[in-house]
């Protein structure tokens, strides 16, 4: 009789462990997963649910594997190149379950998807069924899978199979290409991808390319201003953008000029003033693609920028918001220096125009 009654009171601890979704936490290469010790668990028995040896979780925890674990304590599950994955296929006897991040108030995609193994932005959008490129606060987003063992761990009927579904994840490193770069020292660094993939329109093949953004941020103390200018006052109005008598002195602005304008044609037109910091970057200066970061937009918003010294404008896609450090204070947005130089600033702070749908 003992012996069912043991048996009844621990299937529920079973189901619930099948049924925890896995949640990742931290920064890679750091990534890790928290998880409740239940009574008689210890090192080898979680190490079989993770696929993850006790040699990597104890020093993980800065515990000693000797002195073995109580029940209730909450211990950190490495997600290492063991274990976590985000291409690729499982043996037979294997399969890949679900691990996934919620999203933090202000967080862009890119900034997600970067922080978690510079994982490709077009593979992030793919696995979560996302088309445009921003998303809720407490959002919950597959980041990546934990391969373990069917018959050894009781998280694996949550699994998908043995092959994570993503077309995008065998783009090939050679046509990854260094976004932005530091003015001295690396502040951000980022790639873009681009498609290969042709899609026919009127009898011509039209590439389509996507942008993934990958960011590192270094210690703000190594960073310096290339030119030290006064700030001036940032200024926010809902304006219409015709009211202003700056001159257009270059025709175009870019490749983002009919997203621009199919933008503002459905939402609010806001117009902002400040200064514009430049960031070093491959991209524009040959497929006249320019990027921003912008705190007062979503990513994925185009805003036209226009150099009030001299009327000239471009239009640029919001990549995320400008990193927390020194260099930006009082920077109303940090644009490439392809645009920049569009704008006839070269790479030195200067006082802009903005216009975006927000």
């Amino acid at each position: 009789m003992k012996k069912y009654l043991l048996l009844i009171l621990a299937t529920p601890l079973f189901s619930f462990a099948q049924e925890k979704t896995l949640l990742v936490q931290g920064i890679s290469p750091g990534l890790y997963i928290m998880h409740k010790v239940a009574p008689k668990e210890n090192y080898y028995s979680i190490g079989r649910i993770y696929n993850i040896s006790p040699k990597d979780m104890a020093p993980f925890n800065n515990l000693q594997l000797e002195s073995g674990l109580s029940p209730g304590q909450q211990i950190k599950i490495p997600l290492n190149s063991t274990n976590f994955f985000q291409s690729g296929n499982a043996g037979a006897d294997e399969t890949f379950v679900p691990v996934y991040y919620a999203v933090k108030e202000k967080e862009g995609l890119f900034r997600v998807a970067a922080n978690h193994h510079d994982l490709p932005l077009e593979t992030l959008k793919q696995w979560n069924n996302i088309k445009g490129d921003a998303v809720k606060k407490g959002t919950s987003l597959i980041v990546g899978y934990l391969k373990v063992k069917k018959e050894l761990s009781s998280i694996a009927k949550k699994g998908i199979g043995t092959s994570i579904n993503s077309n995008l994840a065998g783009i090939s490193k050679s046509e990854e290409k260094k976004l932005i770069e530091p003015y001295k020292k690396t502040v951000v660094t980022a790639t873009i991808k681009t498609n290969t993939s042709d899609s026919k329109k009127n009898g011509t093949e039209n590439p389509k390319p996507v942008e993934t953004l990958q960011v590192k941020t270094v210690k703000e103390e190594v960073v310096t201003p290339v030119k030290e200018e006064p700030v001036k006052s940032v200024k926010e109005t809902i304006a219409v953008e015709s009211k202003k008598t700056i001159p257009a002195n270059n025709a175009g602005g870019g490749s983002f000029k009919d997203r621009y304008e199919s933008q503002i044609n459905k939402i609010q037109l806001v117009e902002s003033t400040g200064m514009a910091g430049v960031f070093k970057s491959t991209s524009g200066w040959t497929d006249k693609k320019y990027y921003c970061l912008f705190n007062s937009a979503t990513p994925g918003t185009i805003i036209k920028i226009t150099n009030t010294a001299n009327g000239k404008f471009v239009f640029a896609k919001v990549l995320d918001l400008m990193p927390d450090i020194k260099q930006n204070e009082g920077l109303l947005l940090i644009i490439s220096n392809a645009a920049a130089n569009e704008l006839g600033a070269a790479e030195v702070n200067f006082n802009c125009l903005l216009n975006y749908g927000k």
